[in-house]
């Protein structure tokens, strides 16, 4: 709105003769029950004009009327100035959204890192991961759009006594089962042995207390976890037969992780893995020592002190000299700015780790790392389920692979009810079930602020009608079939457009032009709920111009042409908008 900012300091110039700069000029968007696009509010600036708020607002409105031709009528409420911008403005608007690249800014020279999905591999991903993979991905997606380098990484969890734990089970109740002899994922058969060592584990923790050991006593004695113990000591060691059953548990499960991320349609640049990072970090301790941020207690251990700061003490190091997480976490972060250089730092964790990502960067900050201040923590809240909606593997968490298929099978039933596909040959339902499905599951996930914990319902995300992904997919699918009928009127140039714009030509051609400066702000706020609710509100107003504007029958060919391409660019600006958030769009449905 450069030129709107230029004339309003124009007119301060001309008629109250005080100069106004630019940059003290505030529009803001016009409220909906009031006329107009562009409001400015005059209050301010009533001490320069020494007139009332009406009579400022006024006589600023007749100037840009008379010398400003985007500028077709305004209108005053109190001290805000409504201004009513011409069809002649939002034609040129709209070539502007012609342009192949819309919504795409231009580089900006900026890197930054998204580090999401963090698995462990003692198991399958679950609901809660299905939350964090969708929001990284989208969160990158959306950065990429903004003009940013965009890394997307990965670090593993594939180290520890809870990887042990199924190692053992393996090794003890397997009876040299794989994949392929069970026909089950490798995940879900690493999965199903973490379950089985904790059946073992509790039943030896009842014996021992039946003999008379307390609660404490028996969790520490039973001889499953001592020996889970001593496989940990070593793997830490290099133990070969130890390395060796993990290397091959540990292929099993990358490669139904493989599968999973494939269906959830997420991907990365990077991986991590704290078997290699779990003895980072040691240096960052001595360093701190040296610089006077650490101190050690007579034990030996390692702390830093951030009562000041409103936390409380941190252990750094045990008095052993080993890591503790936070301090596997000061030797990653240092790689990853090592490897990348990155002005950011995306961390997506949920909200169960605030405190921890607190200290994290503070420490960080205080060490003197100049990338400190690029460290983000993209906290989110849990996903809750309406009791008996969903079956588990478990019985206590939701299983991704579980979800995906339900998903599928619910999008299958619904669409199947409403007799929407009885045309459609077999590959294609299969592909749009699978659209649908998926594209329902990561619209209701990803169109809720991430702070906000929500209550995810299979049902009610595969709605045809409502802010759905369904909906959305539903109305690209008829735009699609709209231009279907119109494909050499398509190719033509629009030469004119001599009628007024239509109420409705108007609202699409507003909300196309605010794509841009959607993405930017989704990117600097590191929130797909913007993008998806943008989509949602696009797909309204293209519905309701479909209801009240004749499209394909309209007898002015120039009308006609131009309603196509306002179809046309709805449609693309909805698939890319909705491409953001990783979800897939049908031609037909």
């Amino acid at each position: 709105m450069n030129f709107l900012h230029q004339a309003i300091s124009k007119a301060f110039n001309e008629i109250f003769d005080h100069e106004v700069s630019e940059n003290q000029i505030v529009l803001e968007q016009t409220k909906k029950e009031f006329e107009g696009q562009v409001t400015f509010v005059v209050f301010p600036f009533v001490r320069f004009s020494k007139k009332s708020p009406e009579q400022t607002a006024t006589l600023i409105g007749d100037y840009l009327k008379e010398y400003c031709e985007e500028v077709a009528d305004f209108n005053v409420i109190k001290g805000f100035l409504n201004i009513v911008l011409s069809d002649a403005y939002w034609i040129d608007e709209f070539l502007n959204i012609s342009h192949p690249d819309f919504g795409r800014l231009p580089s900006n020279g900026q890197k930054v890192m998204v580090e999401y999905s963090s698995p462990n591999t003692n198991k399958p991903l679950h609901l809660g991961h299905v939350r964090n993979n969708l929001l990284g991905y989208a969160v990158a997606e959306i950065l990429q759009a903004a003009g940013f380098e965009v890394i997307k990484a990965n670090l593993v969890n594939d180290r520890g006594i809870h990887i042990c734990k199924s190692m053992l089970a393996w090794q003890k109740f397997g009876e040299n089962e794989t994949p392929e002899s069970t026909h089950l994922k490798g995940d879900h058969l690493v999965g199903k042995y973490y379950v089985i060592f904790d059946q073992h584990y509790k039943k030896e923790i009842e014996f021992l207390k039946a003999e008379g050991k307390t609660e404490e006593e028996a969790k520490k004695q039973a001889p499953l976890i001592l020996e889970a113990q001593e496989m940990l000591l070593k793997w830490e060691t290099g133990d070969e037969a130890v390395i060796a059953l993990w290397k091959k548990m540990n292929e099993w499960v990358y490669a139904g992780f493989d599968k999973t991320y494939k269906a959830l349609g997420v991907n990365f640049d990077k991986y991590y893995y704290e078997s290699n990072t779990y003895l980072l970090g040691k240096d960052i301790v001595a360093e701190g020592l040296e610089k006077g941020v650490f101190f050690k207690k007579e034990d030996g251990s390692v702390w830093i002190d951030l009562t000041a700061d409103g936390l409380d003490e941190k252990l750094v190091q045990r008095a052993d000299g080993t890591s503790v997480y936070i301090t596997q976490d000061l030797g990653t972060a240092q790689l990853k700015y090592n490897d990348f250089k990155m002005q950011e730092s995306i961390y997506v964790v949920g909200n169960e780790q605030d405190y921890h990502f607190k200290v994290l960067f503070l420490i960080l900050e205080k060490l003197g790392k100049s990338w400190a201040k690029g460290l983000y923590h993209l906290s989110y809240g849990m996903v809750d389920l309406p009791s008996g909606k969903m079956k588990s593997r478990e019985g206590t968490v939701v299983d991704a692979d579980d979800l995906i298929e339900e998903m599928k099978q619910t999008a299958k039933e619904k669409t199947e009810a409403l007799g929407k596909v009885d045309n459609f040959e077999a590959a294609e339902k299969e592909q749009l079930f699978e659209m649908i499905g998926l594209g329902a599951l990561k619209y209701f996930l990803l169109k809720v602020e991430p702070k906000k914990r929500l209550l995810f319902d299979p049902n009610e995300s595969i709605d045809f009608q409502g802010n759905t992904g369904p909906f959305i997919q539903y109305t690209h699918a008829r735009i699609k079939s709209v231009l279907a009928k119109a494909e050499k009127e398509l190719g033509k140039i629009i030469i004119k457009k001599t009628e007024a714009l239509a109420e409705t030509e108007l609202e699409l051609i507003q909300i196309l032009s605010k794509y841009p400066n959607l993405i930017k702000l989704a990117a600097e706020e590191h929130n797909p709920a913007s993008v998806a609710n943008y989509a949602y509100e696009l797909a309204k107003i293209y519905n309701k111009f479909y209801q009240t504007e004749s499209i394909l029958k309209v007898e002015d060919e120039d009308l006609k042409i131009f309603r196509l391409k306002l179809s046309y660019h709805t449609a693309s600006t909805l698939k890319k908008a909705m491409g953001l958030l990783g979800i897939e769009m049908p031609e037909r449905m």
